[in-house]
């Protein structure tokens, strides 16, 4: 129990000692500002009305109700404040490691390699990315309650209650409502049925094949609510994420298995030697064939010598199918995203080869002289190890800028990352490294309709029209559905006097999208520029349809009102704006001009 003790502040201690600096970190603009900073039910904390929206809505295609809330609760706890976030999220990770101690613990009975596993856990530098970025809470919040469910079911294996195997139940649907990544987690369950809890084979008696049959359809049998919750999850997250899946004929069946493949094989490397980790590896259209026979060569030879083993070495087994089965859901043959791999993915499917480690260790080093000193100094240089390149890793997520340069650093052909810089370096008003970012990205991957629409955005606000024009044009050609550049395009025109343009243009994009407000409103604008003052009060009635709060489209209705004659309802108009929002100029001029009028 001493020891135990020792072991939990240690790690406790260590963690802290290697996180702590996510305290002085900003929120990053890729995800976070999704799920959280932009996320208006997200952001305005805990509500019914929010609560109703997280457990009935598809936002940022996906739908993890419990992350929300816990979103949520941050903002309650400490606004906006990164912070807060960042330290959350930290602690769920110090909880969920003692969480991976104990039910090893409990498991197997062993404590040092069970302390050995609990702490590459907490200190592997693969697993920063699902620490120290606030969007990534779903993978702390998902693990919390894998490690919850798995502890209540080893009870339940032993005390057969009943109360248990619900409650357990009940912490898996908490997680799946998490992160889906939980979905595979019956498996696992079945693995841990193998080995150590000995439900297929008891003691050194070998039953026959039907007796086994039998245990094994029992154990199966036992694990169908949980499937059945998994399969559930499974075919919502597919329905959130529909949006989001690369279409077949970009990302065919033959690359993705090629890549998932190669992923297998790269995560074991990366395990073994974190180098060059990024927050996005980009897919890659082209992929050397002998790397994937390769790859599939030694993911065979490992699954045939490990159930080889399994007799002797049950751990070997049991490790090995934990990490290929959980990473099943996030290898790539249903693609969401633009990655090929992520560390991310690995928060769980890790801990299988941290075990195959720690027990295959102590049993290599059982004949050796001194092997508790071996393995201590072995296990100490393995930790500490760790622990330097997480805390270097962890810096790197300090702010927007630094992320995405480390990550162009180790990377190439990023156009993703390069273009997420780019909105970075605009909110900082550097337009001209902007420009070089989105060029970047187009020149890379010439179909990028965002980097095409955003670098005409940036070219149009330093009076480039003709060269913004060009690369809206570029990015209609790509999707001609793209509502908001049409509206952009459509401000371009106008703004070089070409108003029949600009009006259809507006009108592409409220076909495309009937409450586009932004339109409405820059529809309104050019009907009152040309004077056609009954269309232009039409639309601006629209947009207070869509947001009857909204300042400007108070103020632009007074405008057309007063361009009618009817100062007596413009001066209503601006004095409304005025009231939402006090600062208009715009309308406090109106206003003053349509007082000294009347």
């Amino acid at each position: 129990m001493r020891n135990l003790v020792i072991i939990c502040v240690a790690l406790i201690v260590i963690i802290l000692s290697v996180y702590m600096q996510v305290g002085n970190h900003e929120f990053v603009n890729y995800d976070d500002e999704v799920y959280v900073t932009k996320n208006p039910h997200v952001a305005s904390g805990i509500t019914a009305k929010n609560i109703v929206w997280a457990f009935t809505s598809i936002y940022g295609c996906n739908w993890h109700p419990i992350t929300c809330l816990s979103h949520m609760t941050d903002v309650e706890l400490y606004g906006m404040d990164p912070r807060g976030h960042h330290l959350t999220s930290v602690i769920i990770h110090i909880v969920s490691t003692l969480l991976l101690l104990f039910l090893l613990l409990r498991l197997t009975g062993a404590l040092w390699p069970s302390a050995f596993v609990a702490a590459l856990f907490a200190l592997h530098p693969l697993h920063v990315e699902s620490v120290a970025w606030v969007a990534e809470r779903k993978d702390v919040l998902s693990a919390l309650f894998w490690f919850f469910t798995l502890i209540i079911y080893a009870e339940f294996t032993a005390n057969r209650k009943p109360a248990l195997y619900f409650l357990a139940l009940f912490t898996f649907i908490l997680g799946l409502m998490s992160k889906p990544m939980l979905v595979t987690l019956p498996v696992v369950m079945l693995l841990l049925d193998f080995w150590p809890l000995n439900r297929v084979v008891h003691g050194d008696h070998d039953p026959g094949l039907r007796q086994l049959s039998d245990r094994v359809r029992a154990l199966v049998k036992e694990k169908i609510p949980f499937l059945a919750c998994s399969l559930l999850s499974g075919i919502v997250t597919i329905y959130a994420q529909t949006g989001a899946m690369s279409d077949l004929k970009f990302v065919p069946v033959p690359l993705r298995i090629e890549n998932a493949l190669i992923a297998y094989v790269t995560y074991i490397g990366k395990t073994l030697w974190p180098k060059d980790l990024a927050m996005l590896y980009p897919y890659s259209q082209e992929l050397p064939l002998w790397q994937a026979i390769g790859s599939l060569l030694v993911l065979l030879l490992v699954s045939v010598a490990t159930i080889r083993a399994g007799r002797k070495y049950p751990y070997l087994a049991v490790g090995w199918f934990w990490f290929l089965i959980t990473l099943v859901p996030v290898i790539g043959l249903i693609q969401v995203g633009s990655q090929s791999m992520a560390d991310r993915y690995t928060y769980i499917p890790l801990i299988g080869l941290f075990i195959m480690a720690a027990w295959g260790a102590r049993d290599l080093a059982k004949n050796l002289p001194h092997r508790e000193v071996i393995l201590a100094l072995l296990a100490a240089a393995v930790i500490i190890t760790s622990a330097v390149v997480t805390w270097q890793q962890v810096g790197y997520w300090r702010d927007s800028i630094t992320l995405y340069r480390h990550t162009l650093q180790v990377t190439s052909d990023n156009y993703t990352i390069h273009y997420n810089m780019g909105l970075t370096l605009e909110r900082l008003k550097d337009m001209d490294g902007a420009i070089r970012e989105y060029q970047e990205a187009v020149r890379i991957n010439p179909g990028y309709k965002l980097a095409h629409g955003s670098l005409g955005t940036v070219l149009a606000s330093k009076g480039e029209l003709d060269a913004a024009i060009g690369e809206y044009q570029a990015a209609l050609q790509i999707d001609p559905d793209y509502q908001d550049v049409h509206n952009n395009l459509g401000l371009a025109l106008s703004r070089k006097g070409d108003l029949d343009a600009a009006i259809r243009e507006y009108k592409e994009a409220l076909r495309i999208s009937p409450d586009y407000k932004e339109a409405h409103n820059n529809l309104g604008v050019a009907y009152g520029k040309k004077g056609n003052m009954d269309a232009a009060i039409r639309e601006f009635h629209e947009v207070l349809r869509i947001n009857p709060d909204d300042s400007e489209g108070h103020g632009n209705l007074g405008l057309a009102l007063a361009g009618k004659g009817d100062l007596a309802a413009a001066i209503k108009e601006y004095q409304e704006a005025l009231r939402i929002n006090p600062k208009n100029e715009k309308a406090h001029k109106a206003l003053e001009l349509a007082l000294a009028k009347r």
